[in-house]
């Protein structure tokens, strides 16, 4: 029935088209229009956690540093900086041509120039947890260092430092998250924990209503200070609207029917309707709409619990060569080409995607599905073809449910007998975090472009629950690595010991990687100039709108 309406609907696009041009004209025809199925909670940087959040932030926000669409860092508000020869200090020298948004909290409600001081304020604010989620990411700041702020300086208007107290070599990375943006502390100070309802940045959108889960409106900012290279000024919209409509085939069917400019991600959509066998766009909709597709700095997987002294009953998993077994059982491959439509890739690397930098031309070798592998690890661990191997159950979220049930009928083709436990999300993580799912799915979503950030799951001192290391893998030789290789500075060096632990992961089996996924948005075509990156944020500052007649 979705198909036949699907297919009418796409049929008539170019009548629907060309006859929207009395509907568009007005004060939104030149306005960005998408759906959020999930929640915008706060718009507060300091709150930055999801990518929902994020989407948002990035158009009210910006800060020192930001990270192209190739993974490398470039200026923002920063136009230049010098790291000491120890890499403790991050020295930056802004642009004196960056301004607030204009506001009733500045005087006159015109908005002043951003100077070096409000970078330590921003800065300062996300070391409180009761506003900040980005805490931990300041612990190598070294707030007592004599002369400064609580480990930041501002010697003059233009110039602001950060001390640490030992080398990270990601930090610059670090900075270019959307926590670490420059705010109004003029607005922090008036609103205080409701800043995030009130948001002052210097991003080249601001916040003109917010119905929270109904509508969020942006205008566009006048004074923002990027230029495109003919000189004309950012954006070209004129603003951005967002719907929260929570039903994935009614947002669907409002953006074929022209509602919405672009859909992002196969939960969006009913991959199904939308795409061919090989993951390509249906012809019926290529007339209308065009598909922008990139590896996603995300992995998706099933972990398990291998500190026995944490579960009430003995598993067989916390048996390396059950581990290994099961990495060998699952086809990659045909989870990914059937059950995703080829939407992500197989994760037959290791744990850390291939793609990021420093991975591409070093490659670990991981699982692939090897029968004859899964029956020699099943016999090494004294289950022969699974005889005598007690149930084993996955935890899973009820959105994982077609791939679980795939995979279950994987492993009991081998001879081992699986039970699926669906539970609520925020349950299945309590679970996870508590240590008493022993074999679970969860996913990873880089927050930075480096591999540290995945393969901190690892390292033993974040063992969960006050860490992310849910699995309460342990080993000295990773710790000495992990602890080596973010602080050396050469790219080189750093990233054959990143490699040398990604090693270890596969080895050691603590995680099954299932997929790297892949960033999707389907996109009107009368939106032009609208990137897509590895991170999957949402850039509005170039994109253009043809204005239909």
């Amino acid at each position: 029935m979705l198909r036949n309406i699907l297919t009418g609907i796409a049929l008539s696009s170019v009548v629907l088209l060309s006859s929207c041009g009395p509907k568009n004209h007005g004060e939104d025809e030149n306005v960005f229009k998408y759906n959020e199925m999930g929640d915008v909670t706060s718009m507060d940087p300091a709150a930055a956690r999801s990518l929902e959040n994020i989407w948002i932030d990035n158009q009210v926000y910006n800060g020192l540093v930001e990270i192209d669409s190739t993974l490398k860092i470039r200026p923002c508000i920063a136009k230049s900086w010098e790291i000491s020869k120890n890499g403790t200090e991050y020295t930056f020298h802004l642009r004196n041509d960056v301004y607030f948004q204009d506001d009733s909290i500045f005087p006159g409600g015109k908005g002043r120039k951003v100077n070096a001081g409000d970078f330590v304020h921003s800065f300062f604010r996300l070391f409180d947890a009761r506003v900040s989620d980005a805490t931990t990411l300041l612990g190598d700041v070294d707030r007592n260092f004599p002369g400064t702020f609580q480990g930041f300086s501002a010697p003059n208007d233009s110039t602001f430092t950060i001390y640490l107290k030992k080398p990270f070599a990601p930090f610059m990375n670090i900075l270019s998250m959307k926590y670490f943006s420059v705010v109004a502390i003029e607005a922090v100070d008036k609103y205080g924990q409701d800043y995030g309802e009130h948001p002052v940045g210097t991003g080249p959108f601001k916040l003109k209503r917010w119905a929270h889960g109904q509508k969020l409106v942006l205008t566009r900012n006048a004074n923002y200070f990027e230029k495109d290279a003919q000189g004309n000024q950012l954006p070209y919209l004129d603003g951005v609207v967002v719907s929260f409509i929570k039903d994935m085939e009614t947002s669907f069917l409002e953006f074929v029917d022209g509602n919405y400019d672009m859909v992002s991600g196969i939960a969006a959509i009913n991959p199904k309707e939308v795409f061919t066998s090989n993951g390509e766009l249906r012809k019926e909709f290529k007339d209308k709409i065009y598909m922008q597709r990139i590896p996603f700095i995300k992995t998706d997987y099933l972990g398990f619990m291998i500190d026995s002294t944490r579960l009430h009953d003995k598993v067989p998993t916390t048996i390396k060569a059950i581990r290994q077994a099961i990495n060998y059982t699952i086809n990659r491959d045909e989870l990914v080409r059937y059950l995703r439509y080829n939407v992500g890739i197989p994760a037959t690397n290791g744990f850390v995607p291939p793609f990021l930098p420093g991975n591409k031309n070093s490659k670990v070798e991981g699982y692939t599905y090897n029968p004859d592998k899964t029956n020699a690890l099943l016999a090494k661990a004294g289950f022969p073809n699974g005889k005598g191997l007690p149930e084993i159950s996955i935890f899973i979220p009820d959105d994982f449910s077609p791939i679980a049930q795939a995979i279950q009928a994987q492993l009991q083709r081998a001879g081992m007998k699986v039970n699926i436990q669906r539970e609520r999300p925020a349950v299945l993580a309590e679970c996870v975090v508590s240590g008493q799912c022993y074999f679970f799915k969860k996913s990873w979503v880089g927050d930075y472009p480096d591999a540290e950030n995945f393969l901190a799951l690892f390292y033993s001192k974040n063992f969960s629950p006050e860490g992310v290391n849910y699995f309460h893998y342990s080993d000295p030789k990773f710790d000495s690595l992990y602890e080596h290789a973010i602080q050396e500075p050469n790219d080189s060096i750093r990233n054959s010991e990143y490699k040398t632990m990604d090693e270890m992961i596969i080895e050691a089996a603590p995680v099954v990687p299932l997929y790297y996924d892949e960033a999707i948005h389907l996109v009107n075509k009368h939106i032009s100039g609208l990137p897509i990156d590895p991170r999957n944020y949402l850039d509005l500052r170039r994109a253009k709108k043809v204005l239909v007649e």
